[in-house]
């Protein structure tokens, strides 16, 4: 089975950073899709940044486009979303997500991490 567990959320002020951290066990080749997706109250979830488990062909929303950084870190294998330059809208709850990214397609999802960026 596929588990996905994700982490580093956290209360920021406008300009900061944050790195969230996902593992993902049971994967079976390394070219699926995994990556990040949002949702804040009374919006749809959004695709953020998407990436091959291989670390090939990454994909950004324009909405983060040269702020966030997806990222596979192979000695703890582990997916990573370095996000700067945070903006209060990017306040959402996060999920990493095995499957089809950017659109949704019978993926496996993580609890989620909460992302709150202040004023």
């Amino acid at each position: 089975q596929v588990q996905v567990v994700e982490s580093g959320g956290g209360l920021v002020q406008a300009g900061g950073s944050l790195r969230l951290s996902c593992t993902a066990s049971g994967l079976t080749s390394a070219s699926v899709r995994v990556g990040w997706f949002r949702q804040a109250p009374g919006k749809e979830r959004e695709g953020v940044s998407c990436i091959n488990w291989s670390g090939a062909n990454t994909y950004y929303a324009d909405s983060v486009k040269g702020r966030f950084t997806i990222s596979r870190d192979y000695v703890q294998n582990t997916l990573i979303l370095q996000m700067n330059e945070l903006r209060p809208n990017d306040t959402a709850m996060y999920y990493c997500a095995v499957g089809d990214c950017p659109t949704m397609r019978d993926n496996y999802w993580g609890q989620g991490t909460q992302v709150t960026v202040s004023s």
